[in-house]
């Protein structure tokens, strides 16, 4: 029976290359997830009667918060029926996932120059 030898040297490099391989990969996977997850969520700041900004993109499945930061009542309605939030005092939130690409009209509710635009793709 013959055996064979086993070379260390050149199983020892092609070892290390495969694990490294794995550990960059690991890590490249790792730093993408951590990006993502620490994206901001997209918001649209109420501000002075106004949207802004006045149309926003997104990708479908993403989630947007409308912010009030005026003293007065807004309630941001979609123009198709798909959304309507209750009354938004100063400094609550109102959010809506967009899970359909297509491009939706929105408005306030009480005051009927207020509008904006997602544009879902």
């Amino acid at each position: 029976m013959t055996r064979r030898r086993w070379n260390s040297e050149a199983s020892g490099g092609t070892r290390f290359g495969l694990a490294a391989g794995a550990v960059f990969a690991c890590l490249a996977l790792g730093v993408r997830a951590a990006t993502a997850a620490d994206a901001p969520a997209p918001q649209i700041e109420i501000k002075n009667f106004h949207f802004e900004p006045a149309t926003l993109e997104v990708a479908a499945g993403t989630t947007v918060t409308w912010v009030n930061h005026d003293a007065e009542i807004h309630a941001v309605t979609s123009a198709e029926g798909l959304f309507a939030s209750p009354g938004i005092d100063g400094d609550e939130r109102f959010s809506f996932r967009f899970d359909k690409p297509g491009t939706y009209a929105y408005r306030c509710a009480l005051h009927a120059q207020m509008t904006g635009t997602i544009v879902v793709r």
